[in-house]
Protein backbone atom coordinates (compact mmCIF):
# COMPACT_ATOMS: atom_id res chain seq x y z
CA UNK A 1 0.00 0.00 0.00
CA UNK A 2 1.19 3.50 -0.80
CA UNK A 3 2.45 5.39 2.30
CA UNK A 4 -0.31 8.01 2.08
CA UNK A 5 -0.04 9.33 5.64
CA UNK A 6 3.73 9.86 5.32
CA UNK A 7 3.21 11.36 1.85
CA UNK A 8 0.59 13.87 3.08
CA UNK A 9 2.73 14.72 6.09
CA UNK A 10 5.69 15.42 3.77
CA UNK A 11 3.52 17.65 1.58
CA UNK A 12 2.31 19.60 4.60
CA UNK A 13 5.91 20.09 5.79
CA UNK A 14 6.98 21.19 2.28
CA UNK A 15 4.23 23.81 2.18
CA UNK A 16 5.47 25.25 5.50
CA UNK A 17 9.16 25.16 4.46
CA UNK A 18 10.82 28.08 2.65
CA UNK A 19 10.77 27.97 -1.16
CA UNK A 20 13.82 26.63 -3.01
CA UNK A 21 15.23 27.30 -6.46
CA UNK A 22 14.94 24.81 -9.31
CA UNK A 23 18.49 23.54 -8.72
CA UNK A 24 18.49 23.62 -4.91
CA UNK A 25 18.43 20.39 -2.87
CA UNK A 26 15.48 19.32 -0.73
CA UNK A 27 16.34 17.36 2.42
CA UNK A 28 13.88 15.13 4.28
CA UNK A 29 14.15 12.57 7.08
CA UNK A 30 12.29 9.26 7.18
CA UNK A 31 12.21 5.97 9.06
CA UNK A 32 12.14 2.40 7.70
CA UNK A 33 8.84 1.10 9.04
CA UNK A 34 7.90 -2.58 9.53
CA UNK A 35 5.75 -2.50 6.39
CA UNK A 36 8.73 -1.25 4.33
CA UNK A 37 10.89 -4.33 4.90
CA UNK A 38 11.59 -7.52 2.96
CA UNK A 39 12.13 -11.06 4.34
CA UNK A 40 15.69 -10.07 5.35
CA UNK A 41 14.36 -7.38 7.73
CA UNK A 42 15.71 -4.48 5.68
CA UNK A 43 14.25 -1.82 3.41
CA UNK A 44 12.76 -3.51 0.35
CA UNK A 45 14.33 -2.40 -2.93
CA UNK A 46 10.94 -1.74 -4.52
CA UNK A 47 9.74 0.20 -1.49
CA UNK A 48 12.85 2.36 -1.81
CA UNK A 49 11.46 3.64 -5.12
CA UNK A 50 8.16 4.52 -3.44
CA UNK A 51 9.94 6.28 -0.56
CA UNK A 52 11.82 8.40 -3.08
CA UNK A 53 8.41 9.91 -3.92
CA UNK A 54 8.40 11.27 -0.35
CA UNK A 55 11.37 13.46 -1.28
CA UNK A 56 10.76 14.18 -4.95
CA UNK A 57 7.19 15.46 -4.75
CA UNK A 58 7.73 17.73 -1.70
CA UNK A 59 10.82 19.07 -3.53
CA UNK A 60 8.55 19.94 -6.47
CA UNK A 61 6.15 21.68 -4.06
CA UNK A 62 8.94 23.80 -2.55
CA UNK A 63 10.29 24.88 -5.94
CA UNK A 64 6.81 25.86 -7.16
CA UNK A 65 6.57 23.14 -9.81
CA UNK A 66 3.40 21.47 -8.52
CA UNK A 67 1.53 24.80 -8.57
CA UNK A 68 2.60 25.37 -12.19
CA UNK A 69 1.51 21.83 -13.09
CA UNK A 70 -1.88 22.39 -11.50
CA UNK A 71 -2.44 25.78 -13.19
CA UNK A 72 -1.58 24.42 -16.64
CA UNK A 73 -3.23 21.02 -16.35
CA UNK A 74 0.13 19.33 -16.79
CA UNK A 75 1.25 16.03 -15.28
CA UNK A 76 4.57 14.83 -13.87
CA UNK A 77 5.72 11.32 -14.74
CA UNK A 78 8.86 9.22 -14.34
CA UNK A 79 10.11 8.19 -17.79
CA UNK A 80 13.14 6.17 -16.64
CA UNK A 81 15.34 5.48 -13.65
CA UNK A 82 18.52 3.76 -12.57
CA UNK A 83 19.21 2.85 -8.94
CA UNK A 84 22.46 1.94 -7.24
CA UNK A 85 22.12 0.09 -3.91
CA UNK A 86 25.15 0.01 -1.60
CA UNK A 87 24.15 -0.18 2.10
CA UNK A 88 21.31 -1.86 3.97
CA UNK A 89 18.69 0.08 5.85
CA UNK A 90 17.25 -1.92 8.76
CA UNK A 91 13.76 -1.80 10.20
CA UNK A 92 13.09 1.31 12.33
CA UNK A 93 16.34 2.93 11.16
CA UNK A 94 16.14 6.65 10.41
CA UNK A 95 17.55 7.94 7.14
CA UNK A 96 17.94 11.23 5.32
CA UNK A 97 16.93 11.71 1.71
CA UNK A 98 18.45 14.40 -0.54
CA UNK A 99 16.56 15.25 -3.73
CA UNK A 100 17.61 17.66 -6.47
CA UNK A 101 17.17 18.51 -10.13
CA UNK A 102 20.46 17.98 -11.96
CA UNK A 103 19.34 19.75 -15.13
CA UNK A 104 17.25 19.26 -18.24
CA UNK A 105 17.36 18.85 -21.98
CA UNK A 106 14.71 19.47 -24.66
CA UNK A 107 12.38 16.75 -23.36
CA UNK A 108 13.26 15.60 -19.86
CA UNK A 109 14.19 16.83 -16.41
CA UNK A 110 16.96 14.79 -14.75
CA UNK A 111 16.78 14.34 -10.99
CA UNK A 112 19.13 12.72 -8.53
CA UNK A 113 18.06 11.42 -5.14
CA UNK A 114 20.09 9.67 -2.48
CA UNK A 115 19.49 8.08 0.92
CA UNK A 116 22.03 8.53 3.72
CA UNK A 117 22.64 7.13 7.21
CA UNK A 118 25.48 8.09 9.56
CA UNK A 119 27.34 9.97 6.84
CA UNK A 120 27.26 7.10 4.32
CA UNK A 121 25.23 6.85 1.13
CA UNK A 122 22.98 3.78 1.14
CA UNK A 123 21.52 4.15 -2.35
CA UNK A 124 21.10 6.64 -5.16
CA UNK A 125 18.66 7.02 -8.02
CA UNK A 126 18.90 8.95 -11.27
CA UNK A 127 15.52 9.74 -12.81
CA UNK A 128 14.36 11.04 -16.13
CA UNK A 129 11.08 12.88 -15.55
CA UNK A 130 8.68 14.27 -18.13
CA UNK A 131 6.09 16.98 -17.73
CA UNK A 132 3.18 15.93 -19.91
CA UNK A 133 0.45 18.09 -21.36
CA UNK A 134 -3.15 17.95 -20.37
CA UNK A 135 -6.21 20.03 -21.09
CA UNK A 136 -6.14 19.36 -24.82
CA UNK A 137 -2.35 19.60 -25.19
CA UNK A 138 -0.78 16.19 -25.43
CA UNK A 139 2.85 15.16 -25.40
CA UNK A 140 5.86 16.34 -23.46
CA UNK A 141 6.10 19.96 -22.31
CA UNK A 142 9.65 21.32 -22.83
CA UNK A 143 11.35 21.60 -19.42
CA UNK A 144 12.62 25.12 -20.19
CA UNK A 145 8.98 26.20 -20.56
CA UNK A 146 8.14 24.62 -17.19
CA UNK A 147 11.06 26.36 -15.45
CA UNK A 148 10.03 29.72 -16.96
CA UNK A 149 6.44 29.11 -15.79
CA UNK A 150 7.90 28.60 -12.29
CA UNK A 151 9.24 32.17 -12.53
CA UNK A 152 12.87 31.10 -12.75
CA UNK A 153 14.68 32.54 -15.74
CA UNK A 154 17.60 30.11 -15.76
CA UNK A 155 19.11 27.67 -18.22
CA UNK A 156 20.09 24.14 -17.36
CA UNK A 157 23.65 23.67 -16.23
CA UNK A 158 25.59 21.19 -18.37
CA UNK A 159 24.52 17.68 -17.47
CA UNK A 160 27.35 15.75 -15.76
CA UNK A 161 29.22 13.20 -17.89
CA UNK A 162 27.74 10.26 -15.96
CA UNK A 163 24.20 11.55 -16.66
CA UNK A 164 25.00 12.03 -20.35
CA UNK A 165 26.43 8.50 -20.51
CA UNK A 166 23.20 7.14 -18.99
CA UNK A 167 21.13 9.09 -21.52
CA UNK A 168 23.22 7.62 -24.36
CA UNK A 169 22.87 4.10 -22.94
CA UNK A 170 19.10 4.52 -22.64
CA UNK A 171 19.00 5.74 -26.26
CA UNK A 172 20.75 2.55 -27.41
CA UNK A 173 18.43 0.26 -25.46
CA UNK A 174 15.83 -1.39 -27.74
CA UNK A 175 12.19 -0.47 -27.31
CA UNK A 176 10.03 -2.41 -27.14
CA UNK A 177 12.33 -5.04 -25.65
CA UNK A 178 13.10 -8.11 -27.70
CA UNK A 179 11.48 -11.09 -25.98
CA UNK A 180 13.23 -14.45 -25.83
CA UNK A 181 11.28 -17.41 -27.21
CA UNK A 182 8.49 -18.12 -24.72
CA UNK A 183 7.29 -21.74 -24.44
CA UNK A 184 3.63 -22.22 -25.40
CA UNK A 185 2.79 -23.33 -21.85
CA UNK A 186 4.09 -19.97 -20.54
CA UNK A 187 2.30 -17.76 -23.08
CA UNK A 188 -0.51 -15.44 -22.08
CA UNK A 189 -2.70 -13.21 -24.16
CA UNK A 190 -0.72 -10.23 -22.85
CA UNK A 191 2.40 -11.24 -24.80
CA UNK A 192 2.75 -10.39 -28.49
CA UNK A 193 2.25 -13.29 -30.88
Amino acid sequence: MYPMIRFLSGLAAARRAPPIGALDPHVSTHRCMPWDIDPWMELNNGRTLTLYDLGRIPMAVRMGMTEVLRKNGWGFTVAGSSVRYRRRIRMMQKFTEVSRMVGWDERFVYMEQSIWTRGECCNQILLRVAVVGGGGRKGIVPPAQVVRAMGQDIVSPPLPDWVQAWIAAEGARPWPPVLPPVPAAERTRDLPA
